[in-house]
């Protein structure tokens, strides 16, 4: 196989660059570390999420195997999500991440005030 090269256009590893650095798969990724959790579970936590945008993140999420999704037959159908073992991988990038932007959105903000005052 050839080495991937993210910087080149036709690199598959864009996708997948795109798909990790959406803010709702580093919000939805980061609930699914601490446990398996149900498609209304998840739109309650994350704010501002609606449920077309939800659903296609799972399901997005789930082609790439970052995400299991398991049915089981009552009425209506409930169905849980988890992370994978390939999702688990992600978990500590993803978690420093968000941890950065927690830690430095007022130094962001400042430098945004200043930028809107110049230009």
């Amino acid at each position: 196989m050839k080495i991937p090269n993210p910087y080149a256009a036709t690199c598959p590893t864009r996708l997948v660059l795109d798909r990790v650095a959406d803010k709702w798969t580093v919000l939805i990724l980061g609930l699914l570390a601490n446990g398996p959790m149900r498609f209304n579970q998840l739109r309650r936590q994350i704010e501002g999420l609606s449920q077309k945008m939800l659903s296609q993140t799972l399901k997005s999420l789930e082609r790439d195997g970052l995400i299991s999704r398991k049915a089981f037959p009552t009425v209506p159908v409930t169905v849980e999500y988890s992370i994978t073992p390939l999702g688990q991988t992600l978990t500590s990038t993803l978690d420093a991440l968000r941890i950065w932007a927690e830690s430095h959105i007022g130094e962001v903000l400042d430098a945004q005030k200043r930028y809107d005052t110049v230009a």
